[in-house]
């Protein structure tokens, strides 16, 4: 929503472009590879890693333009690093604003300081604020630049049915309807997900109690870049509150409603303004400020049993929906994306069985499930489902005003990646490591004389070696594989617990399917056709 006077998109700080319908009508109803029902965040993700492999893709996005509002505004690190794969981190690093810390106060009184993990090891920073309209327009850029996706805006998916080897999509736009077929469908459409509702499936999971006001106010405040929230402040007794600063003097506020608050009221122009004062002059500013936009949401953890029907896959919110503490939800979207586009790209081009798409569901799911157990934990904290949720959450806060280690039952564990440990496509782990990556974990990064050791990683497998391999000579290049060198003895091989000989395999999304502490190529060549033809339990 917008203040009165202002059009619908009429924003204080973003141009939205107005996108038409497709024009040409002859080439519309030809087949794809691939259609994704959604232009948001996680379905031009998933349409770019399909170009990454020259998979083609059509985008159909019932909007004609991005999604209004700053929305989903924090990037972890791990999807900083998806996009520098998809070419499109630069102007994401122009843009946003970096982050390593956040504040917690209870009653005005600063309880937790935390610091989320980083090094000079680390080419990117934990947490980046970017409002999401330019996430999507950044995307869309990379999008635009690539001759393998085809976007139509204004094109609403009416209906899909099953065919013999894929999909047909019932489409309308402003100049009709038409029918396509592809050979796969990913659903990416968001919490309301048409797909969704025309498949019959249904998410579940658990609704929480709490309802949070955001809005999106510009104001001059010199201020870090950090995550403030309060506890039982003064403007909001009982309720909680977070702010966080982002680009061009974007405030975000987002703050608890009581239960004695109706939402036609806690909407009201008039009362979005009150409000955001109250909380304005808690944090200490009591400058000029304007309201740019507010909405209003409420805390769930639901999602699909199964992503994939048939041949259709769910992707981020089409799939599920996890509440905003932590900063998952898209960040988890992103992860989907990823984990679904290589898969599909090489299965398309025949690199792969089909069998290794049945690793999607229980790899991506697991991850939602780990990320509903974490962020469970902090909704409870931040809005308390019961009576006695709330007795011993205020308890924890008093204790933390004298003893500081109770603060860190406010810390809000932000997204970490997900360790595909017990994963299909994961190798057992039996060759006596004591450290470095587990198996179904990112590949770490490390910093060298000329870059970062994730920077040397190609498009496809990457097996990072230590010195020569045992029995065979080293040659660099298998099929679809890269290969990394690092030195005996140097800080890569300390990080990796990589002797001579010591060999990782990881593949396209930077999980590590196998390591070995002396290798050989033929043991990482069946560890690749053993994957590519869908691991095994």
């Amino acid at each position: 929503m917008r203040p009165e006077g202002r059009l619908e998109l009429e924003s204080l700080y973003f141009d939205y472009p107005a996108f038409a319908s497709p024009a040409d009508r002859a080439p519309l109803g030809m087949p794809a590879e691939v259609a994704i029902v959604g232009a948001g965040p996680v379905g031009m993700t998933a349409a770019l890693t399909l170009a990454r492999y020259g998979v083609r893709s059509v985008v159909l996005e019932r909007k004609r333009t991005f999604n209004d509002g700053s929305r989903a505004i924090c990037i972890a690190r791990q999807s900083m690093q998806i996009f520098e794969t998809l070419n499109a981190v630069g102007p994401f690093l122009d843009k946003a604003l970096p982050y390593v810390a956040g504040r917690t106060f209870y009653r005005g009184e600063q309880i937790l300081r935390f610091e989320m993990a980083d090094s000079p090891d680390e080419k990117f920073r934990p947490m980046y604020n970017l409002q999401q309209q330019y996430i999507e327009a950044y995307l869309y850029e990379a999008v635009e630049a690539s001759p393998f996706i085809d976007v139509r805006w204004g094109s609403e998916v009416r209906n899909l049915t099953d065919i013999e080897d894929g999909i047909r999509l019932s489409i309308a736009d402003d100049l009709g309807a038409y029918e396509m077929d592809a050979s796969w469908a990913v659903a990416a459409d968001g919490a309301r997900s048409t797909v969704r509702r025309l498949r019959g499936l249904r998410l579940q999971g658990e609704n929480y109690e709490g309802r949070y006001v955001i809005a999106d106010i510009r104001m001059a405040f010199d201020h870090p870049t950090e995550r403030i929230a309060l506890f039982d402040p003064s403007c909001r007794r009982g309720g909680t509150v977070l702010v966080h600063r982002q680009p061009d003097s974007i405030w975000r506020v987002d703050y608890q409603l009581t239960e004695t608050e109706t939402e036609d009221e806690a909407l009201r122009e008039d009362t979005i303004r009150t409000s955001v004062a109250s909380v304005l002059r808690d944090i200490g500013y009591s400058g000029e400020w304007e309201l740019e936009w507010w909405s209003m949401y409420s805390a769930n953890t639901l999602a699909l049993e199964d992503y994939r029907d048939g041949r259709v896959f769910f992707a981020g919110d089409s799939a599920h929906i996890v509440p905003i503490f932590g900063v998952r939800g898209l960040n988890n979207g992103f992860a989907d994306a990823q984990n679904l586009g290589w898969k599909l790209a090489w299965v398309l081009q025949d690199k792969a069985d089909e069998r290794l798409l049945e690793s999607y569901t229980p790899e991506r799911r697991g991850a939602t499930m780990d990320v509903f157990a974490n962020a469970a934990k902090a909704t409870r904290f931040m809005t308390p489902p019961t009576r006695g949720w709330t007795v011993m959450r205020d308890a924890a806060l008093l204790l933390a005003l004298r003893h500081p280690f109770a603060g860190e039952f406010a810390n809000p564990r932000n997204m970490v990646p997900y360790t595909y440990a017990e994963g299909s496509l994961t190798r057992p782990d039996r060759h006596g490591f004591t450290g470095g990556p587990s198996p179904g974990a990112v590949a770490p990064n490390v910093a060298l004389e000329d870059g970062f050791l994730l920077d040397r990683f190609g498009a496809g497998f990457n097996v990072v070696v230590c010195g020569a391999l045992e029995g065979e000579p080293y040659r660099p290049g298998l099929d679809e594989v890269s290969v990394v060198a690092i030195v005996p003895g140097s800080e890569a091989a300390r990080v990796y617990d990589a002797d001579e000989g010591a060999a990782y395999l990881f593949r396209p999304d930077f999980h590590l399917c196998a390591r070995w502490r002396k290798a050989t190529w033929g043991e990482i060549r069946r560890a690749l056709e053993w994957l590519l033809e869908g691991g095994s339990g």
